[in-house]
Parts: structure tokens; sequence; C-alpha cells
């Protein structure tokens, strides 16, 4: 395997919560490093909003 691939396999979400397989110090690291995408999330629309819109016909 080369270097990426072990990077990303070591990252992975299911394989982070095995025991010593990622140092606390490097996982916070890491997850420190990941872009904020915090404006790309879509508005959770209520019950009533998703009621009163006429549906759409195409």
């Amino acid at each position: 395997m080369d270097r990426n691939s072990l990077e990303r396999m070591r990252l992975d979400r299911r394989l982070i919560q095995r025991r010593n397989w990622i140092p606390q110090k490097q996982l916070q690291r890491e997850l420190d490093a990941l872009p904020d995408v915090a404006d790309k999330v879509a508005p959770i629309e209520s019950e009533n909003e998703a009621a009163t819109e006429p549906p759409r016909s195409e």
C-alpha cells in the first residue's frame, strides 16, 4: 500500500474506535485540520413549512 492509502485507512471512522489504533493527540490534530463546511448545510424544513408548500409538478 502506498502512504496515502495507509493514512486514509488510519483515519477511517470505523477504525478510530479501536484501542491503540491512533494516538489521541494525532487524531485531534487531524480533526482540527479538516476544513469548515458549515456553509454547505441545507436548512432544515419544519413539518409546518413542508405541509404548506404546494406539491411540485413536473
